[in-house]
């Protein structure tokens, strides 16, 4: 089955493509020529999830997905949530955003246990029609920085169970656990059903 992924984002495109590997062919709007920048002006993921695959719907009416995904650290208030992208500024710049991240930490009056998560929420237009599948990955923060593996806030979360960051366990080992794994299983399982094939 071919999808079209609304991402500019190199390391997610990849990350999805092993995850819902084999079965599918991902393409990115680059592959048809698009942009797929859209304003995210959703008040939460699932909004900013459906803004972005609307975008691509309506641009080239092949079916597609689009994902919102963020990390919620509970002494921060679920911050930085929806902005963690930008959370530094508008150049998705994630080193200054970890370390906005651990200064914001080092003010917090009450660190919660440093819990946190990463929670992805994804938006699928299939033959019109829009779907929604959620995954969140429970876990901690470090306030130091560890591996060079995986992308984004990835050095300073420890996932529930390990004592290791993503960035320091392989790859296949996060995309089998990872918050984006758990909602693409829930996606490729409602197009197996959609469709009647085993995908």
């Amino acid at each position: 089955m071919e999808l079209v992924f609304a991402t500019g984002n190199k390391g997610k495109l990849r990350e999805a493509a092993e995850i819902l590997a084999p079965g599918f062919t991902l393409l990115s709007p680059s592959d048809l020529g698009l942009s797929g920048d859209v304003e995210e002006t959703g008040a939460t993921m699932k909004e900013n999830a459906a803004i972005k695959a609307r975008h691509l719907w309506n641009q080239a009416h092949r079916n597609c997905f689009a994902d919102d995904s963020g990390l919620e650290v509970d002494a921060l208030d679920g911050a930085p949530g929806i902005y963690s992208a930008r959370y530094a500024g508008e150049g998705k710049d994630f080193r200054k955003n970890i370390l906005k991240v651990l200064e914001n930490l080092e003010k917090a009056s009450d660190k919660k246990g440093m819990r946190a998560r990463f929670r992805c929420v994804i938006a699928l237009i299939y033959e019109g029609r829009e779907y929604f599948f959620d995954g969140t990955l429970e876990g901690k923060i470090t306030m130091v920085p560890a591996g060079s593996g995986g992308f984004g806030y990835d050095p300073i979360f420890i996932p529930e169970g390990y004592d290791r960051t993503l960035a320091e366990i392989s790859e296949d080992e996060k995309n089998s656990i990872s918050h984006r794994y758990k909602a693409l299983l829930q996606m490729r399982r409602e197009l197996s059903r959609i469709t009647g094939t085993e995908l």
